[in-house]
């Protein structure tokens, strides 16, 4: 069950790093696999080398824990490309039910991280902080470039960085940066040659920052964590449903401006988004009875044919 927990919760943070906006960092911080994740990726040191090196491959899988990566990558690449060409096509001609059903879920997620933090004056006041630090970046306007080559293994590599920081969306920075089209045209096209580029800065981008998030959270582990969570509260900004480029409207405002203000249908998907990530933050616990159930009953069948 543990494999398929895993798979679920890197699904939700692939469709998270879909939309601009949105980080599958915050999904990863607030499903409670984020410290899991930094080690795991920061375990591709010397020593995994090392491992490699002497053949022990078993110690290897167990140090960078294999398992866990392996089922939850899969689960954020499973979402991504099966969910790229659907999401991008809501931003463009729906994005109010879209940005609605994520406002749902950030909103539900929130009181399970206030909660997280072990709060001091000086917590609060990075926790502000990180709260300016995000609106700041949400700001940013979007631009329009005509990529090379080279700026594929770039984009990746800084995009990385922000997927892996709560609040902070690596798909956003791919759009201020000019990079998101691109991307995302890849993804849909199959542009190996690319995706590889892109793939690589992904790799180098993950490593290196990595390390430095872990150091943080190990040395200063409640003051990151109030910080982080300023940053995902900062980021909800950018989740405001009635929006187009860096302005938010009221409802009625942007029917007036685009025809239609979707509040009915915003609200079904937020209550749809409640429900679900109810559902995510309770998976472990839900899956973990479902088991203990089915070992239950598993050996009472073997005591009545006994």
């Amino acid at each position: 069950m543990n494999y398929l927990q895993w798979m679920i919760k890197g699904m939700a943070m692939g469709a998270a790093d879909v939309v601009p906006g949105v980080s599958g960092g915050t999904l990863a911080f607030i499903l409670g696999i984020y410290d899991r994740l930094l080690n795991a990726i920061s375990a591709f040191n010397g020593k995994a080398v090392q491992l490699v090196f002497k053949g022990r491959f078993q110690l290897f899988w167990q140090h960078i824990d294999g398992t866990f990566l392996v089922c939850l990558f899969t689960g954020i690449l499973l979402s991504i490309f099966s969910l790229a060409s659907g999401i991008s096509w809501l931003l463009e001609h729906r994005p109010v039910p879209l940005w609605a059903f994520f406002n749902g879920l950030m909103l539900t997620a929130l009181p399970f991280l206030l909660r997280a933090v072990n709060w001091t004056l000086w917590r609060s006041v990075l926790f502000v902080i990180g709260i300016a630090f995000a609106i700041a970046i949400g700001m940013l306007a979007p631009v329009q470039v005509q990529p090379a080559s080279w700026m594929f293994f770039i984009a990746g590599a800084i995009a990385i960085c922000a997927m892996i920081l709560p609040g902070i969306s690596g798909s956003f920075i791919l759009l201020v940066s000019g990079m998101y089209a691109p991307v995302i045209l890849a993804v849909r096209e199959l542009q190996l040659s690319v995706l590889l580029l892109f793939t690589s800065g992904c790799v180098v981008g993950l490593l290196s920052f990595s390390h430095f998030l872990k150091w943080l959270l190990q040395r200063y582990h409640d003051a990151t964590l109030a910080l982080l969570t300023g940053v995902v509260v900062g980021a909800m900004y950018r989740l405001w449903p009635w929006q187009q480029g860096t302005t938010m409207y009221s409802p009625s405002d942007y029917a007036t401006m685009f025809g239609q203000h979707d509040v009915l249908l915003a609200t079904g998907c937020f209550i749809v988004a409640i429900g679900v990530m109810l559902l995510l933050l309770n998976l472990e616990k839900w899956l973990g009875q479902t088991t203990e159930n089915t070992s239950v009953m598993a050996a009472t069948q073997q005591q009545n044919k006994e």
